[in-house]
């Protein structure tokens, strides 16, 4: 099983209404020295068989075709071994 995570965020040029208010927040509790904050999405998908350069490819439209919206996001592709969940499961949470 290959998995592979897809990190979609807003391009730079587009404003982040989520991303400015989360940086606004911070210095109300206490935390200092952030200069910026951006809110993207994760997606991590779990795909049948090995990874593969093929695979890759594929789940790159995936990303460009439904889970991103090109016009105003990027995204990046990458495998991973394990799962958010996984690692969370494993710490005890």
């Amino acid at each position: 099983m290959a998995r592979y995570v897809v990190d979609v965020m807003p391009k730079p040029e587009i404003l982040d209404p989520q991303g400015k208010a989360v940086h606004g927040a911070l210095p109300r509790l206490g935390f200092t020295g952030v200069v910026d904050v951006r809110q993207g999405k994760r997606f991590e998908l779990e795909v049948e068989g090995e990874a593969t350069p093929e695979l890759l490819a594929e789940v790159e439209r995936i990303a460009g075709t439904l889970l991103a919206n090109p016009v105003i996001e990027d995204f990046e592709v990458h495998t991973e071994e394990r799962t958010v969940a996984e690692v969370a499961q494993e710490a005890g949470r």
